[in-house]
């Protein structure tokens, strides 16, 4: 399930978080299903439980997951996921966006562009 890159630069914490948060967001974990336990995960990773325990605080942060009390985590409910989903894609739309203005697309030509891959999605 989760595959950490040892050549990868960011903390390890931050790849667990970043794994998980792709699975959620994809679907591929649904809404309410038990995440594995701290120690669970660290034992199958061979890393310290408290890096497990950083990953889910940051996923907790981001309203991805939930706390139960003397049960584990979870996946927090769909419809705050395909929010935060919605937010992500916009950000990286505007980023993109930006990138085509600064590369000296114009407007129409964006707008067409999008048109086309819109089309090409629907196929």
């Amino acid at each position: 399930m989760i595959i950490l890159d040892l050549q990868d630069r960011r903390p390890i914490y931050e790849q667990i978080a970043e794994k998980f948060r792709m699975l959620i967001l994809s679907g591929a974990l649904p809404p309410d299903s038990r995440m594995p336990s701290v120690r669970q995960l660290a034992m199958e990773l061979s890393i310290n439980p408290n890096t497990i325990q950083r990953a889910y605080m940051e996923l907790e942060q981001m309203g991805l997951i939930y706390p139960v009390k003397g049960k584990g985590n979870f996946i927090a409910d769909s419809e705050n996921i395909r929010k935060i989903s919605r937010d992500n894609y916009l950000q990286e739309l505007k980023g993109l966006v930006k990138k085509g203005k600064d590369l000296g697309f114009m407007e129409e030509e964006l707008i067409y562009i999008i048109r086309g891959c819109f089309k090409e999605g629907s196929r």
